[in-house]
């Protein structure tokens, strides 16, 4: 007689294979599962982005170019930015400090606002840019915003100048080290480089029918030891450029300067940088 095939051994041999195919699926799962928790509990992901070191960390602004207090190399005294004004270096504002704490000499040395306020006026010479606009003060660093009344009587900001304190101990006084730049920026040459006469001064700027008017400002003297006559320039983002002679101030710190107005303020904008000489 025929036989049959041995149906009960295929029917075994199909129902083991089945079951291995489930067991390695549930291992593979219960992987994954304890990967992704393990993920979750201790392992370190993506580092947060941060700030290189030495970057200003002042208020965010729609930059049109590098910001102009970025640090640069430390001066020899130690201090992280390149000196301005009022001081020349760490060591005239101990000096100060140490004239100033009997009898309370100059003491607006220790507002920021004031300081900035002077900078912009007296030293700079833009005398028109007379308002505080706004001063935020982060731990011994310092963002001022200066301007002026626009025709309608609103405070208008020309520039936000970078404070930092100089000098040792409590009580330091502040120091002008730069600008916060948005649409009109100064970023050549590079903060805290060392330059020579004559020098190409330029950065960016979104503007209409702009005429930029560059100097170069020295301490001890009263007028610019450097200027250049004036630039027109305009457009978004647009890059600009001139060259700027200079003399009698080297060797020292040099504080560049542009600005830009006449449509409803003779200096409306302005941006700085520091370098060396």
């Amino acid at each position: 007689m025929t036989e049959k095939p041995p149906a009960r051994q295929g029917v075994s041999a199909a129902v083991v294979i089945i079951a291995v195919v489930a067991l390695v699926i549930a291992a593979l799962a219960l992987f994954a599962i304890v990967r992704h928790a393990s993920n979750e509990s201790g392992a370190p992901g993506s580092p947060p982005v941060t700030a290189p070191p030495g970057a200003s960390a002042g208020p965010s602004s729609p930059a049109t170019g590098s910001r102009a207090t970025t640090q640069g190399q430390p001066t020899p005294d130690g201090f992280a930015y390149q000196p301005l004004w009022p001081f020349g270096g760490v060591a005239d504002a101990v000096a100060w400090q140490r004239e100033a704490n009997p009898g309370g000499h100059q003491p607006w040395h220790l507002d920021a606002g004031l300081i900035a306020q002077m900078f912009t006026q007296q030293y700079l010479g833009y005398t028109n840019v007379d308002k505080i606009v706004k001063t935020d003060v982060r731990g011994e660093q310092a963002w001022v915003s200066v301007g002026f009344a626009n025709p309608n009587g609103q405070s208008a900001t020309a520039a936000i100048v970078h404070l930092v304190q100089i000098g040792t101990g409590s009580d330091r006084p502040w120091e002008v080290v730069g600008t916060e730049d948005s649409t009109l920026s100064l970023t050549t040459p590079g903060y805290g480089s060392t330059v020579r006469a004559p020098v190409t001064v330029g950065g960016r700027i979104t503007g209409v029918d702009e005429s930029l008017r560059v100097q170069i400002r020295a301490l001890g003297h009263q007028q610019p030891v450097g200027e250049a006559p004036p630039t027109a320039a305009g457009g978004t983002n647009s890059p600009w450029s001139v060259t700027v002679p200079f003399s009698g101030a080297c060797p020292g710190a040099l504080t560049v300067a542009v600005a830009t107005g006449g449509h409803a303020a003779g200096v409306e904008r302005f941006a700085i940088t520091g370098v060396r000489c």
